[in-house]
């Protein structure tokens, strides 16, 4: 590493000393609990086991099941998913006791206004916690948007395992959030059962 691009990686690590980037449905919001309810009541289809995919979760063509997806994603829903357990506690204390803030980077929809639905929803849940919104079309790679942090080494906080290595391997510190469907993955990285682990983790308390 050039004395340059030395200097450039720890000026952003100074910048960014304090920044925590996440995820955010299945890890700061209950996506799931709410896009199953609204399934059932609009489609008629219940969840039938814990994968990841939709359309095996739910026992039709993956195609059909990215379309659901897709459809909620750009719903009114989107202003009043619920937090995950123990999420707010966790969230306000990294920001009022250690002075961090977040970036969300969710792959949500291109569609501004849902977009617009999504930062109202996190903003009323957690209050004034966030720098800022990397909001991209539902199921996009985040591969792109992580590389604006790279070397900084971030704690970068998700429930799946690839965008985990995504990050970790731009010099992220990447906190895997376990799920049911996620137990199993075989990636080695730091897990987290609920928040206070993250908690516990980046404070190191």
């Amino acid at each position: 590493m050039t004395a340059m691009s030395l200097g450039r990686v720890n000026m952003l690590r100074e910048i960014n000393d304090k920044l925590i980037l996440t995820d955010c449905d299945g890890v700061l919001l209950d996506w799931e609990y709410h896009f199953y309810k609204w399934l059932k009541e609009t489609e008629g289809y219940e969840r039938l086991g814990p994968e990841y995919n939709i359309g095996k979760a739910i026992g039709v063509a993956q195609k059909t099941g990215a379309k659901f997806v897709n459809l909620f994603n750009r719903s009114e829903y989107m202003k009043t998913l619920s937090p995950m357990r123990d999420a707010i506690h966790y969230v306000r204390k990294l920001h009022e006791e250690h002075g961090y803030i977040f970036h969300v980077i969710t792959s949500q929809t291109n569609c501004r206004l849902a977009q617009e639905y999504r930062k109202e929803n996190l903003r009323n849940v957690f209050g004034e916690v966030f720098d800022g919104f990397t909001i991209l079309n539902t199921g996009e790679d985040k591969a792109e948007a992580l590389k604006r942090w790279e070397g900084t080494e971030c704690f970068w906080v998700e429930d799946k395992a690839a965008n985990i290595k995504m990050g970790n391997d731009v010099g992220l510190r990447g906190i895997l959030i376990d799920h049911t469907w996620n137990k199993t993955c075989t990636y080695e990285c730091e897990r987290a059962r609920k928040w206070k682990d993250v908690y516990n983790i980046i404070t190191g308390e």
